[in-house]
């Protein structure tokens, strides 16, 4: 750095100590390589604080959903029991023994205490679903961590060239993660049972606005313009694409779109709606139960214990199956299944409707990375792009999904 540099960053410094940071200093600054970098880092310190947050609060909901199903059973099937044990009592004593009458009505009591106590607390847990709130968590780590790769991996490769726009664009994907999955319960928990169906989105929507502004806001775009004006008049350089591989590309994305994203969204909607039966079940058979157990005895005969202790048996089993097996985790997993087939079909298509090849990711790299997202190899994905390329000539369906992943 030279005496002028070092004098004028010196008069920058002093100016703000005295006066406070102006908007030409804090425009200075913003503009600076070191400064981006360094908001980069700091992003990554946020990104890890984010991870360790989601992995607590993933530990915390899982134990939720095994203590408040083992509760709510143990209640359930306490309530059941005493029910059952009040028609013994009932038949044992007769109906004008006063010390049966006692018996009958304190059995009575706790049954109804114990069915309403597992109603109300199988609302709640109905509500929140916690095997699903678990789940997200994970996939919420999961993501954070992949996105703190990326952030690293910009700051080994580009180095010094960091951009204001690598440091906005991180941040949207931040605030996006965040959006997705939310960490407290009131005010901005997901709702879980939606009326339709809807894969997550967990990355920032972009338009063409925004990258005609980002473009606008980085100053080195127009250098990089003027490169690639350069390159392309001096040798014609492909990038790595070509019309096969473009073709193989828009093959494999109607694949996507009509395999294997329409699997999965109709799996997410058969388990959506196996849920909500559920849930709508188990506290309806529990509250069936609680008031048949205020009518056992004389007032409402055998019938009144036969339906409490078969409501509350069937309650238990409605439980345990809802979220014993963790209906909702599978649920969100379907969710979250369905968002990476409708990211990487987003990933293909602004890809392809690139019209300047420079300005892609390079051909080869892309076909390499949507391979093994899919769980394939490179012959594999051209296998598959023939297959669906004559399909389509034919009129006939491709008999393999996309993904050999999921």
């Amino acid at each position: 750095m030279s005496a002028e540099e070092n004098q004028a960053g010196c008069k920058m410094v002093c100016n703000e100590a005295l006066h406070g940071p102006c908007k030409s200093s804090a425009s200075a600054y913003a503009g600076h390589s070191s400064f981006a970098r360094a908001q980069l880092h700091a992003l990554l310190a946020s990104i890890s604080d984010r991870i360790e947050m989601h992995d607590n609060i993933c530990e915390q909901r899982n134990n939720w959903n095994h203590l408040l199903l083992s509760s709510i059973n143990m209640m359930t099937l306490t309530a059941t029991t005493i029910s059952g044990l009040s028609v013994i009592v009932s038949a044992l004593g007769g109906p004008t023994t006063s010390s049966s009458s006692s018996a009958l009505l304190a059995l009575k009591l706790c049954s109804a205490l114990l069915f309403s106590a597992a109603t109300g607390m199988s609302l709640v847990v109905n509500k929140i679903q916690p095997s699903q709130l678990a789940e997200e968590q994970r996939n919420s780590v999961r993501l954070f961590k992949q996105l703190y790769s990326e952030v690293e991996s910009r700051l080994d490769v580009l180095g010094d060239s960091v951009t204001e726009a690598d440091v906005q664009e991180i941040m949207e994907k931040i605030l996006a993660l965040d959006k997705a999955y939310p960490l407290p319960l009131l005010g901005s928990m997901l709702n879980k049972f939606p009326g339709k169906f809807e894969p997550a989105i967990w990355w920032p929507i972009s338009s063409d606005e925004d990258d005609n502004q980002a473009k606008e806001r980085d100053p080195s775009c127009e250098e990089r313009e003027k490169i690639d004006d350069l390159l392309k008049n001096a040798i014609q350089i492909n990038n790595g694409w070509s019309e096969e591989l473009e073709i193989e590309m828009r093959a494999v994305l109607q694949v996507l779109k009509r395999k294997d994203s329409e699997d999965y969204i109709r799996l997410g909607n058969l388990a959506l709606n196996i849920n909500k039966a559920l849930a709508i079940s188990g506290p309806l058979l529990t509250g069936i139960a609680a008031l048949s157990s205020v009518l056992m005895g004389p007032t409402g005969g055998p019938w009144a214990a036969l339906a409490a202790v078969a409501s509350g048996a069937m309650a238990g089993a409605v439980n345990s199956f809802e979220h014993g097996c963790q209906v909702g985790m599978v649920v969100e997993m379907y969710r979250n299944c369905a968002g990476f087939f409708r990211l990487l079909e987003e990933s293909i298509e602004s890809t392809l409707v690139e019209r300047e090849v420079q300005r892609r990711e390079n051909g080869e790299m892309f076909r390499l990375k949507v391979a093994l997202k899919l769980g394939r190899s490179l012959s594999q994905l051209r296998d598959l792009a023939r297959k669906s390329t004559s399909s389509r000539d034919y009129g006939t369906n491709v008999d393999e999904f996309a993904s050999k992943l999921f």
